[in-house]
């Protein structure tokens, strides 16, 4: 089964493993911000948020490099669990109906994550690990691998680079724009994770098909 195809757009479907390096930004408002690039630096997705203000808190627009607005996440309230949903293109003016929901397993501590897929793909993923540390991995049905969130390190220096630079790999036939949007959520919920603990150490493996490869 693997990445089991497109959910949000065709295009952001890749059939070779797909690399992609994230990067924080404040360009508009604190923690809201992304730009995403593929391995020739050219920019893949952009992130951004509707607006500081009550009516639009809590909802977040991922754009393609032109800046349309293939994506919407928003948060689910009143709920408990920190509960989001996604929709297509832009909630305000597009479909009103949820095309997949993002809920932790628990409101204390780290946990894992639970995502259904609505409509007429009806699937389930889980995501285990720490967003907070940027180390976690998305999982199908199957408990497939289809997706890694890794920290990132400079090989010229073997140092670690900061959180706000991270990498999202995606196996073949996964849709990059939803695991961005899954990105986006764990990103508005990380702030109740923490329970980790980062002692600093370079681990510049990651996980792929239960093995570990070298960065």
């Amino acid at each position: 089964m693997k990445g089991g195809g497109a959910i949000v757009e065709e295009r952001f479907v890749y059939e070779k493993e797909k690399h992609l390096l994230v990067m924080k930004t404040n360009l508009f408002f604190a923690s809201d911000g992304f730009t995403v690039y593929d391995g020739d630096v050219n920019v893949v997705f952009r992130v951004d948020s509707y607006g500081p203000d009550t009516h639009d808190a809590g909802e977040l627009v991922l754009m393609d490099p032109s800046g349309r607005c293939i994506l919407t996440v928003r948060r689910k309230r009143p709920s408990l669990h920190q509960r989001w949903q996604g929709f297509v293109g832009d909630r305000r003016t597009g479909d009103l109906k949820p095309i997949f929901s993002v809920r932790r397993s628990s409101m204390i501590g780290p946990s894992n994550v639970t995502v259904e897929v609505f409509g007429v793909r009806k699937e389930e993923y889980l995501i285990k690990g720490s967003f907070t540390q940027r180390n976690c991995t998305i999982y199908n049905s199957e408990k497939e691998i289809i997706a890694v969130i890794k920290r990132r390190v400079d090989i010229s220096t073997n140092m670690m680079l900061g959180k706000d630079v991270f990498s999202l790999t995606l196996m073949p036939g996964f849709d990059g724009a939803f695991a961005m949007g899954l990105v986006m959520v764990l990103d508005q919920t990380n702030g109740i994770d923490n329970g980790d603990d980062d002692d600093g150490t370079v681990d510049r493996s990651t996980t792929i098909n239960g093995q570990r490869q070298e960065e």
